[in-house]
């Protein structure tokens, strides 16, 4: 088992504890737990982040899933690890669905009990773009809506740090895709973005002071990545 090195004791007890209950209710079914997001990276947080695992399964069968439900609940609502459940076949059919989190798998996760699948897995650029795309022009639609809904209410400020930090995961994966190396905490995001796309983002500093400033200044940011992802179809084919 890889350890993980920004994770406390206790955490990693509880890791270590989910992974023998698996291996013992699952046995041979279990092809693998793997480890991925903050507490691989760096950037996990107590209190803050969760510890995400994927377990991968041969074959998810009722029976099976049912025997790991109390282990899994154990782990989530003791040290907030979250688990995802795939088989070990629908992983490279799957990846033009998911191309973030398996090109994410890919280049950066620990192996905790088994064998990875993601080692090795190739996610074309095209399908990580365009899912960038996607999840940019969602997110600019629905800060439309927190205009309508939130002008001149004390919400305003709320909602727009809800967007800001719905907008972190894409633009971490954008500036991946450029080729920068930038962790993926919100303030390393925003520094990164900062200068890539010659912005002044102090606004979003002062989010609960001025949330319409940080509103345009978030709106500018979005608009400057999607010219970006723009740019870019059809180089990343």
């Amino acid at each position: 088992m890889e350890k993980l090195s920004n994770l406390p004791p206790a955490v990693q007890t509880k890791l270590d504890e989910l992974v023998k209950a698996l291996e013992g209710k699952l046995g041979k079914n279990l092809v693998g737990v793997v480890a991925h997001g903050s507490a691989v990276r760096g950037g996990w947080r107590q209190g803050a982040s969760d510890v995400d695992v994927v377990v991968v399964l041969g074959e998810a069968t009722q029976a099976a899933l049912e025997s790991i439900g109390p282990a899994l609940e154990l782990a989530r609502f003791s040290a907030r690890i979250e688990a995802m459940i795939l088989t070990k076949d629908e992983i490279p059919r799957s990846a033009d669905c998911f191309p973030l989190l398996y090109g994410d798998l890919a280049r950066t996760s620990a192996t905790l009990a088994g064998t990875n699948p993601f080692k090795g897995l190739e996610v074309p650029d095209h399908h990580k773009r365009l899912r960038i795309e996607q999840e940019l022009r969602e997110l600019r639609i629905r800060m439309r809506r927190v205009a309508t809904d939130n002008a001149g209410q004390q919400s305003y400020a709320g909602a727009v740090d809800r967007k800001l930090k719905q907008a972190r995961d894409p633009l971490w994966s954008l500036l991946v895709l450029r080729g920068e190396k930038v962790d993926d905490s919100l303030k390393s995001v925003l520094a990164a973005c900062a200068k890539a796309y010659s912005l002044d983002l102090a606004p979003l500093d002062r989010l609960r002071e001025n949330a319409k400033a940080a509103f345009d200044t978030l709106g500018a940011l979005i608009d400057a990545a999607l010219h970006d992802v723009d740019s870019r179809d059809g180089a990343t084919a």
